[in-house]
């Protein structure tokens, strides 16, 4: 970096730069960034933008972006009380009626399948489809 674009970076993002300049020069060839260093980006990152900090570490936006959204999911913040939810089950109640539906299938060599399914009985429904596409008859 010119001591212009030195002079532009606060100093964490200094800082930051600094230790990966002193890990590359100590480094084999084709050695991967320890965990250490990453986790001091991501936390520049969060601080000063992905893009900024990417370029001051010279490291690649989007490795960069990724371990950040990784270690947003999984940071203790994220599970905290009140945040919002990851998964939410979400139980449907049987059909009063008994809905009916009619499937079928048929192949370039003129096999036929058809399927008539009533409530809920779709729990074999792909692997049946998967047997009869793949030829398993």
């Amino acid at each position: 970096m010119t001591r212009k674009k030195t002079a532009d970076l606060s100093g964490e993002l200094e800082t930051g730069r600094l230790h990966f300049e002193r890990w590359r020069e100590r480094r084999r060839l084709h050695t991967p960034i320890p965990e250490s260093l990453w986790a001091e980006a991501v936390k520049l990152a969060s601080r000063y933008g992905v893009s900024r900090t990417a370029r001051a570490l010279r490291v690649g936006y989007y490795s960069l972006k990724e371990r950040g959204e990784r270690a947003a999911a999984c940071s203790p913040a994220s599970s905290a009380k009140g945040s919002q939810a990851l998964f939410l089950e979400l139980a449907v109640p049987p059909e009063r009626g008994t809905g009916e539906c009619v499937l079928e299938w048929e192949d370039v060599t003129g096999a036929k399948m058809r399927v008539r399914l009533q409530g809920m009985a779709t729990s074999d429904l792909v692997a049946l489809s998967r047997s009869f596409w793949e030829g398993q008859r």
